[in-house]
């Protein structure tokens, strides 16, 4: 019981870790105002996820690119210990929990551009999210 426990702990110390270091910027989410649509279009990283489209009577489009993943945890303890070292396979007990951690990478748009990015949910941004520096889409040949 001893080692499921240090299994469990160890986790929530890991989880709790890896979410205490999980920030949203500031910088990035502004340096999407302003920015023509397009961007989005063409961003390497929003390329990968899907993305969901709706708009608003106001005229406001929402765009939402979901990046998600199924977490499963599992433990086990089996068997019996004896004195001599080795185990006894009686049975085995396993806990299981599942999960899905998700960021809804949401972009609000009017006018062709993006007026807000507000990233909601289980979320972190870096230089990754931003903008592309040639961000315009490119020009068809022969023009």
């Amino acid at each position: 019981m001893k080692s499921i426990f240090r299994s469990v702990t160890s986790a929530a110390i890991i989880v709790g870790t890896i979410g205490g270091c999980a920030t949203v910027r500031q910088q990035d989410l502004d340096a999407w105002v302003g920015v023509p649509v397009n961007a989005l279009e063409i961003h390497p990283l929003f390329l990968t996820m899907p993305m969901y489209r709706t708009q608003t009577e106001s005229g406001i489009e929402t765009r939402n690119y979901v990046n998600g993943q199924e977490v499963e945890q599992c433990f086990t303890r089996m068997g019996a210990h004896r004195n001599d070292s080795k185990y006894v396979s009686h049975s085995a007990f396993t806990s299981c929990s599942e999960s899905r951690i998700v960021c809804n990478n949401i972009f609000y748009i009017q006018g062709g551009k993006v007026i807000r990015y507000a990233p909601t949910g289980d979320c972190f941004t870096n230089e990754t999210v931003r903008p592309q520096i040639g961000y315009l889409a490119p020009k068809p040949l022969g023009h």
